[in-house]
């Protein structure tokens, strides 16, 4: 029988028999040696083993210890034997979960620092642009939802699965008025592109990335460049969508050539159109539900990955646009039942 507290399990043996012996060894010499290995505390008491520790490692000693119990049921082992088998046991989970990890792993940047999901939804994200042809991730800043997909089509340029990635961005002000800009089109148009070179640059060299963006294996563009254009084996990524409007939206989905693979990024609690606009973003996850190859992924605060006080600042903002809601629901009603009387 076993009882779980979050960092300690409580593993009755049965009785003083063979099998008890052979796990716990002359002298409890195989407990100090399950403790040291699995880097677990035991205490043996009676026939019971009480074990505290990282509640991972704990889980991990219990697993072997219900596996070396069941094979004892059908095979006789010496204490020596039983030792022998926790360390093959330990050296096969290890390997198993290495494995796990280097598939997580999307993609490795210049500074040998690995990219990998950090959350379910981060890992269902990847899973979902891996699947299919388009993929929409929804959700507050700080989630992931551009560096991933931009790891993920670095990864794809890699692997030779693409040709290209194509980054863009509706060139909307974000709630302010930056007047007249100097410069050629491409200056005028590079601040509001400029998060998609951060990402890049943290992810890929200096000198490299900037060969790639000049043969045009990277392209970094306004969303209205992509107008007239059939993008063929290219990773295109679509970035703070929600400024889309309903026109560009269906304009860039309808760009997607053979070989292509989108991803379309966006909070739409944070929409910079003017009031008149209504968002491209909110009306494609609307009307493109249950479309095969197409996508959705939500995040939310719980996914933030980056300082703790982003995901507090988002769920304060959250809470006090719920209750200025509901602030004006009750002013409309209260106004209904004054001109009822």
């Amino acid at each position: 029988m076993i009882s779980r507290t979050a960092t300690e399990e409580r593993i009755d043996l049965g009785s003083y028999d063979e099998k008890f012996y052979a796990i716990v060894g002359r002298g409890d010499e195989n407990v100090r040696y399950f403790s040291r290995i699995f880097d677990v505390r035991i205490v043996p008491r009676g026939t019971e083993l009480i074990v505290r520790g990282d509640d991972e490692k704990v889980r991990r000693f219990s697993s072997f210890l219900r596996t070396v119990l069941s094979r004892l049921e059908r095979e006789k082992l010496t204490a020596k034997e039983v030792r022998e088998y926790a360390k093959d046991f330990l050296e096969k989970v290890e390997g198993q979960e290495r494995t796990e990890e280097e598939e997580e792993v999307v993609l490795v940047t210049h500074r040998r620092r690995t990219i990998a999901p950090r959350t379910k939804t981060q890992k269902r994200y990847i899973e979902a642009i891996r699947k299919n042809d388009v993929v929409f991730g929804v959700g507050p800043a700080g989630t992931g939802k551009t560096y991933l997909a931009m790891a993920m089509a670095l990864s794809h340029l890699k692997e030779q699965k693409v040709n290209k990635i194509i980054l863009t961005r509706p060139a909307v002000e974000a709630g302010e008025k930056l007047g007249f800009l100097p410069g050629t089109i491409a200056e005028k148009v590079d601040p509001y592109l400029r998060p998609l070179y951060d990402a890049l640059y943290d992810m890929v060299d200096y000198d490299k990335a900037m060969y790639m963006l000049e043969r045009n294996i990277i392209e970094i563009a306004p969303l209205a460049f992509m107008r007239g254009r059939t993008l063929n084996d290219a990773f295109i990524i679509l970035d703070e969508a929600q400024n889309a409007t309903r026109e560009q939206m269906k304009m860039f989905l309808t760009r997607i050539g053979f070989g292509s693979k989108v991803v379309v990024t966006g909070d739409i609690t944070q929409i910079d159109l003017p009031k008149k606009e209504h968002s491209g973003l909110v009306e494609a996850l609307r009307i493109l539900k249950g479309i095969e190859g197409i996508d959705f992924v939500w995040f939310s605060q719980d996914d933030v990955v980056r300082h703790p006080i982003v995901a507090r600042i988002i769920s304060a903002y959250e809470a006090h646009e719920r209750d200025t809601d509901k602030a004006q629901e009750g002013e409309v009603q209260e106004g209904s039942s004054q001109e009822g009387d």
